[in-house]
């Protein structure tokens, strides 16, 4: 099958535009998605009213809900900031880099979550490293493995863009080293750039 290669796009406006017309469809094409958000290059005039961050923790910041079909969210990291090991609860994720480089550390799914097997929970295993910077995307979703994303710099701090399609509010965490598995709520630090009065502890990326 031809994949339709997105036209540029010249704004974060036009950017969710074109994913609301996207998304208009039930039919859902991942690698045109891919290419929309590729097409976007980083503008931070654009941006920066969503960018909240946090000495402690990386933030979450909503853009937009996408009529309920998708998410469009920043989130900030500070330096040496981290997610959990953590699945998307069978939603497709997109992430690119706004700001500064990431890296994503993808795992295998833990032996006891595998349908075939009943064996007991063990230590994660690495399946791939990979390091994102200025408007690179990555993109993943369960069938492809568990992942953490990580600013390895000490000093430096990072944005990157998020789309979940479809949205979420719960999703599962992973200990790295017995593949014990906890579910988690995931909240925003801030909606369309205001935040929000009461925030609490995230796990996703």
């Amino acid at each position: 099958m031809e994949v339709t290669r997105a036209q540029p796009i010249n704004s974060l406006n036009d950017l969710i535009q074109e994913l609301h017309n996207v998304f208009e469809s039930e039919c859902i094409n991942v690698d045109y998605v891919h290419d929309i958000m590729a097409s976007y290059k980083s503008n931070p005039s654009e941006w920066k009213k969503f960018a909240k961050f946090d000495r402690y923790r990386y933030t979450r910041n909503l853009i937009d809900e996408g009529n309920g079909k998708f998410n469009l969210m920043l989130l900030c990291w500070g330096p040496s900031q981290t997610s959990t090991i953590h699945d998307h609860a069978d939603a497709h994720c997109f992430m690119k880099m706004l700001s500064g480089s990431l890296q994503e550390v993808r795992f295998d799914w833990p032996k006891d979550y595998r349908p075939e097997t009943q064996n007991e929970p063990s230590e994660m295993l690495e399946i791939d490293r990979n390091v994102l910077k200025l408007n690179d995307v990555c993109y993943i979703n369960d069938s492809l493995g568990l992942h953490r994303v990580e600013n390895a710099s000490h000093s430096e701090g990072a944005v990157s863009l998020h789309l979940y399609c479809p949205p979420f509010n719960c999703c599962s965490m992973f200990d790295e080293r017995t593949g014990k598995r906890t579910k988690c709520p995931v909240t925003f630090w801030s909606k369309f750039g205001q935040k929000l009065e009461v925030n609490k502890p995230k796990c996703s990326s």
